[in-house]
């Protein structure tokens, strides 16, 4: 067996050079999230924010209003308090209402800015801290990515969503089919 199996490459500094990496790519990532969301958020018509594709489906206004609660309630004081925030009212994020458009984006840019600003100040070495969601320990890895997995899964609905109600109208967010 060889003894050095499951040594970090590189000394001690390797691991820190790997979480810097991480949380780089991790706010990569929620930069290209929020970046095809709003190029997709940009081709609707008023009306559209507001529709749904059924009585029991979400509008894109409630999928933003959701996503904008969410990343400033899992983000807001990340290591210190739980990521459900106390003031954070969930289920009114569900509820349907004609909330306007600059008001929602204005939420939208908050949020995220929540999110950038604490991954600024995250160290590699917090990457192994606990953090709670409800209660429950998270290790700090495993709540990024969840909360990153959560953030994708709503995107792609509002892109989905918008393709579907701009129809023909709809301009690519990817290399157009055929060339």
């Amino acid at each position: 067996m060889d003894e050095n199996a499951g040594r970090t490459v590189g000394g001690a500094g390797a691991g820190d050079e790997v979480g810097a990496v991480f949380i780089a790519e991790i706010e990569r990532g929620y930069r290209a999230q929020k970046l095809q969301a709003e190029r997709a958020l940009d081709q609707l018509e008023a009306a559209d924010w507001h529709r749904a594709l059924d009585d029991d489906g979400n509008s894109i206004a409630v999928i933003v209003r959701h996503l904008t609660g969410n990343l400033r309630s899992r983000w807001t004081d990340f290591l210190t308090s739980d990521g459900e925030k106390s003031d954070r009212n969930r289920d009114g994020e569900f509820e349907s209402g004609l909330h306007g458009r600059e008001e929602m984006l204005a939420a939208w840019d908050e949020a995220f800015k929540v999110v950038f600003d604490t991954l600024a100040a995250l160290a590699p070495s917090d990457l192994g801290r606990t953090v709670t969601i409800r209660d429950q320990p998270l290790g700090v890895v495993s709540a990024i990515l969840r909360n990153f997995e959560h953030t994708g899964h709503h995107v792609g609905q509002i892109v989905l969503l918008a393709k579907h109600w701009r129809g023909p109208e709809w301009r690519t967010l990817s290399i157009p089919k055929k060339r």
